[in-house]
């Protein structure tokens, strides 16, 4: 190999090793990946206790499957996990917070669309 092929393998896999890195990430940088529901706002834990209670929900679309697309939760089979919005005080539209229910009774809060999840503990 030359250099100039050797360079192009290697920045291929510095990309690929950081592209795997994001995947993998359930939180911001310098947060726990664990949060207990009184740290969630209100709202959270209010939707928290409809799922469990198994409804009535508010929006048309919660209880539909998450199909963990982008990879940010522990990758299990196709229709385990389930999402729920989290109301947003003063927002018009579902907002951007939902939580995410596992088959197993594991739960994981977004407040940011999808972008970083943390699990909520029991």
């Amino acid at each position: 190999m030359n250099r100039r092929a050797i360079a192009a393998v290697s920045i291929a896999a510095v990309v690929a090793i950081a592209g795997l890195a994001g995947v993998a990430r359930f939180s911001p940088p310098g947060e726990s990946a664990d949060v207990a529901v009184a740290e969630l706002p209100s709202e959270a834990g209010e939707t928290l206790a409809l799922i469990r209670k198994g409804g009535p929900f508010p929006y048309g679309k919660d209880g539909s499957v998450f199909s963990n697309r982008e990879g940010r939760l522990p990758e299990r089979k196709q229709g385990y996990y389930r999402e729920y919005t989290v109301k947003t005080p003063g927002d018009r539209t579902r907002g951007a917070r939902r939580i995410v229910a596992g088959d197993a009774g594991d739960y994981w809060y977004t407040e940011d669309h999808y972008a970083t999840f943390r699990r909520i503990r029991p």
